[in-house]
């Protein structure tokens, strides 16, 4: 028997996820949080932070096709798009398979998370040469504030609400991202999991349906998430997904996202849809 070296998550206080590591192929520390990439056997590439899995190469085709995906085809003419987060890159790989999209600009604020990326994750990066790409390493929260009336799509690609993230769950955020965007624009936010993120899935659904005309959940499978079951919240000044024509949506070259997710997302089950406005 060689020597086992296992890494170990604590999804909640009562729960753990543990996957069993090859190779550390990056540690360090940056100024926000501790970086890593780890080599699992069940899932590659696997990106840590804080000891919280970010994303992995076997199932992060979910998280950044949904969080990308569903915004951009309700929208008519997404020509300006904000990714706050997502230094990983993912994000920003599927919204430039959008011949649309005339400009991304990535506003992450830890350097480290997009050096790691562009080394360890060439998969999940390869979006950062589009030239349509600006990368900016700044406060996204500071960012929002300063520019009104700017981006058609706004995506909130952060970690979970703790740490360096607590404030992009936050409604003075939700009210930003509202001046920034443009009149008929939207964002998108990724908002955990209804079985273990109740109260914050309600909280947050609530305070978006004050601030936006239409607020829609919607919902994946991301096996490395905690509980399997993740959410999406999208606040719309004007256009809802749902009214999207899904047989004039674009094809895309994706692995969990089409026409037909595009509106079996939002088939909420009833211990979700409790959580929302009435």
């Amino acid at each position: 028997m060689g020597l086992e070296v296992w890494f170990t998550e604590d999804q909640t206080e009562n729960l753990r996820i543990s996957c069993r590591v090859k190779e550390v192929l990056f540690s360090g520390q940056s100024p926000f949080q501790q970086v890593a990439v780890l080599d699992t056997v069940e899932f590659g590439r696997m990106l840590v932070l804080d000891n919280i899995i970010q994303t992995n190469v076997k199932d992060e085709f979910v998280y950044h096709e949904m969080i990308s995906h569903v915004g951009l085809n309700t929208l008519p003419n997404p020509e300006k798009v904000l990714v706050i987060g997502g230094g990983d890159g993912g994000t920003v790989r599927e919204i430039v398979k959008h011949d649309r999209v005339k400009q991304v600009v990535l506003v992450e604020i830890d350097q480290m998370v997009i050096d790691v990326a562009k080394k360890f994750l060439p998969e999940l990066s390869a979006g950062f040469g589009d030239p349509r790409v600006q990368i900016l390493v700044e406060d996204g929260i500071k960012h929002v504030k300063e520019n009104k009336n700017a981006y058609d799509m706004i995506i909130v690609d952060s970690t979970d609400p703790i740490g360096p993230a607590v404030g992009l769950f936050s409604e003075e955020f939700y009210r930003d991202i509202y001046e920034s965007l443009r009149e008929d624009g939207l964002f998108v936010a990724q908002t955990e999991s209804p079985f273990f993120n109740r109260e914050l899935i309600a909280r947050i659904t609530a305070t978006i349906n004050e601030i936006f005309p239409v607020t829609r959940l919607f919902q994946a499978v991301v096996s490395t998430y905690p509980g399997g079951y993740w959410t999406f919240t999208m606040g719309s000044k004007k256009y809802d997904p749902l009214a999207v024509d899904i047989d004039k949506l674009p094809k895309l070259d994706t692995k969990w996202y089409s026409p037909e997710i595009h509106r079996a997302a939002f088939t909420l089950q009833p211990f979700v849809k409790e959580l929302l406005p009435r």
